[in-house]
């Protein structure tokens, strides 16, 4: 299998949970990881920071270039890809992992927290991007990747949580229309969604606690699935909205059971997995409710 040594990566949100782990998994083969998030100091409830994120990156064998980065602020953004491009040659692969989520009902919704979930997940996916693609124009096998869902338009992936949803579909949506868009440049446009619950401490924090972490998947499942969709050419592999575990199986994955936290525990299955997309042989025993429910 090819690997992504000397392949620069811009990963916001790369301070912890998926976006480190997909770095860390990157860094394995050498490459170079820009970590773009705004954790410069210890959060109260999450661990982990923008250097002590490049000290793994490098302790696993890659090249960290930590920036402090607010993607709702255009100049940091495009300020960050331009040192990274600097310092690294260029950009090959951007990964848009930066999310907010409130899991609230209209009425529950402050709009300051509308805000919040709009600026980062769909705006600051689009200016993420905008700001990269210059770069990636210039790049062997230019990739972009979406942390985010298939565009199923569903009721009821709306209905508990109207304000999120939209936020979180218009990540995807940037998948659907930059794939068509920058088609003729060569630069895949992908999404990745895992089918149950990660175990990262945000989910931890906000969405269930201990209880929900033994339900769930490492981050590894991720990791292993971008680091695999990196590696397809990119003329070939665009415009997709992957399931982690299904598209792990299509290429050749048949072991699910060393990414589940607790392997005596069944899976809680994540919001927005369609019901037309199957999960693997073997898995559908493994798999609990949905998220929520």
């Amino acid at each position: 299998m090819a690997d992504l040594k000397g392949k620069t990566l811009f990963i916001t949100g790369a301070s912890r949970g998926i976006g480190l782990a997909i770095g860390l998994r990157a860094a394995k083969d050498g490459a170079n990881v820009a970590i773009a998030a705004k954790s410069a100091e210890p959060h109260k409830h999450l661990p982990g920071t923008i250097y002590t994120a490049a000290e793994e990156i490098e302790a696993a064998g890659g090249k960290a270039l930590p920036l402090i980065v607010d993607v709702r602020d255009e100049h940091s953004v495009v300020e960050a890809a331009a040192k990274t491009a600097e310092t690294f040659g260029g950009i090959d692969i951007c990964v848009n992992n930066a999310s907010a989520i409130s899991l609230t009902g209209t009425e529950a919704t402050e709009m300051k927290r509308y805000d919040l979930m709009h600026q980062i997940n769909g705006r600051g996916t689009f200016l993420t991007s905008k700001a990269c693609i210059p770069y990636l124009k210039k790049a062997d096998n230019p990739h972009v990747l979406m942390l985010s869902p298939p565009l199923d338009m569903s009721a009821k992936w709306f209905a508990g949580h109207v304000a999120y949803s939209m936020a979180k579909f218009n990540m995807s949506m940037c998948v659907l229309g930059m794939a068509a868009e920058f088609k003729h440049d060569g630069i895949a446009f992908n999404a990745l969604w895992p089918r149950t619950a990660i175990a990262t401490a945000a989910v931890k924090f906000a969405l269930g606690g201990d209880a929900m972490m033994q339900a769930s998947r490492t981050t590894d499942i991720l990791a292993d699935a971008a680091h695999l969709i990196f590696t397809k050419p990119a003329k070939e592999c665009t415009g997709n909205f992957f399931i982690d575990d299904t598209f792990l199986h299509e290429n050749g994955v048949t072991d699910f059971e060393k990414y589940r936290v607790d392997p005596s525990k069944k899976l809680v299955i994540d919001f927005f997995v369609p019901d037309d997309i199957p999960p693997p042989p073997g898995v559908a025993d493994t798999l609990a409710s949905m998220m929520g429910s």
